[in-house]
């Protein structure tokens, strides 16, 4: 089940800062500057063999002379409805502010789980200020300075320990393949789900879900059986006034998380844009199939088979270098193709189910390396003498046993990487390769 963590708060608290530091990445743009962050950020956390995302929020303000104010606490709104669990970020040198008791009162009407956030409890004596945030009600607060890490793993066993478990009622079958359809507004995704449910509704069973969730659907028709993730932004009309494109991206996180194979949507009328790219990012990063879906092809007027070629390098180039991934041009209102699109997506999640015998695998990997070693590092020569497949990964594993595998370089994984595609069919699911020492 999907589970999203929202970091909240005024403008300069840290909060960038602590994104960066819970993700390990520098994505959040960081600057002493009220304001910095407008667009969201959103990354993945991984504590103590738990993974969960994380979202980082404009500061919260008001009757300020930013023209961005409305957007960003629209946004901030956005990110609290969504969140499982909710950071709420201050300044210990500081105190409390009256923005700060402003947005104390929305997450305390939220009735979500709230960690308060006491951060630069290592600048001067900011720590003897960090008892003043009780007086928000929100419970005991967690020190931290996000600039130094310190006090940031209490804060990690504190989100793992308040985010909320699913039900046992709302739990899919872990051996049914769970495929999500993502993609930016108006790309056709709802009416892709419509023309997959057509009117017999007896074909879909809902497990379970809330606004909040992920929702899941039975599809067992035509000789398919999975569950189909769908969303409640797709099932449900939501407030007119939120905005579109950030709820989309929240909806994707959560949808992408609950999936073993994504369909990508893109709309063949607008191409191949940065906000395709960027839910492409996310499925990567969760380490999702792939399926991409170019929606809305019959309102293109050159659908000639070189037209579809070059469609398919523009994608593949954008989307690049991960490119092994099938491509299928679709309408979902004329339902040109549709059943082409669950065939390959169940494909896709029995490629990522697939295993390798170990004598099969080392009878041509071991060829491969022979003919094409690791290169040398400073006159010595890794010599690789036995690769396996790890059979309870989430992806498709291989590990390489070697005598000095900290000198084989990415490109040289990649090249491995290419070779057992060559060999095996893993379209459209990632690999991963690592090498050990023997």
């Amino acid at each position: 089940m999907s589970r999203l963590v929202a970091i909240v708060g005024c403008p300069n608290v840290g909060k960038s800062t602590l994104f960066n530091r819970l993700t390990q990445t520098r994505r959040a743009i960081v600057d002493d500057t009220a304001g910095t962050t407008r667009d969201r950020q959103y990354g993945t956390v991984d504590w103590c063999g738990q993974e969960f995302s994380i979202v980082d929020t404009g500061g919260w303000v008001v009757n300020s002379e930013d023209v961005f104010e409305e957007e960003i606490n629209k946004q901030v709104e956005i990110a609290i409805e969504e969140a499982d669990v909710i950071l709420f970020v201050v300044d210990a040198t500081s105190g409390i502010t009256d923005l700060d008791d402003h947005v104390a009162a929305i997450l305390r009407r939220s009735r979500k789980p709230v960690i308060v956030v006491a951060n630069k409890e290592d600048v001067g004596d900011a720590r003897y200020n960090v008892p003043e945030f009780y007086k928000f009600g929100l419970g005991t607060p967690i020190e931290v300075s996000s600039a130094n890490g310190s006090g940031t793993g209490e804060l990690l066993d504190e989100i793992i320990a308040d985010m909320p478990e699913p039900k046992e009622d709302e739990k899919p079958e872990d051996n049914i393949a769970k495929i999500a359809i993502v993609g930016r507004p108006n790309a056709g995704k709802s009416s892709l789900i419509n023309a997959f449910i057509g009117e017999e509704r007896h074909i879909v069973t809902d497990i379970a879900g809330t606004t909040r969730d992920s929702i899941y659907h039975r599809y067992n028709k035509f000789g398919f059986d999975f569950y189909l993730v769908d969303t409640a932004g797709i099932r449900k009309k939501q407030k007119v006034n939120e905005d579109i494109e950030y709820y989309s991206v929240i909806r994707s996180i959560r949808a992408i998380e609950a999936s073993d194979v994504c369909i990508l949507m893109i709309d063949a009328t607008r191409g191949i844009e940065g906000q395709d790219a960027n839910i492409f990012g996310l499925i990567q990063r969760n380490r999702k199939g792939l399926v991409v879906c170019v929606n809305k092809w019959d309102l293109v007027e050159d659908r000639s088979l070189d037209a579809q070629k070059r469609f398919e390098e523009a994608i593949r180039r954008k989307l690049a270098p991960f490119t092994d991934f099938p491509i299928i041009f679709t309408s979902a209102v004329t339902k040109q193709r549709i059943h082409k699109v669950l065939e390959t997506a169940t494909h896709v999640y029995e490629n990522r189910k697939r295993i390798i015998p170990t004598s099969q695998l080392n009878n041509y990997m071991l060829e491969v390396v022979a003919e094409t070693p690791p290169p040398s590092n400073k006159g010595k020569f890794v010599k690789i003498k036995y690769v396996t497949m790890l059979k309870d990964a989430v992806i498709p594993t291989f590990v390489f046993f070697c005598n000095l595998p900290q000198w084989v370089k990415e490109p040289y994984r990649r090249f491995l990487e290419n070779k057992i595609r060559a060999k095996w069919d893993f379209h459209g699911t990632p690999i991963a390769i690592f090498m050990r020492d023997k």
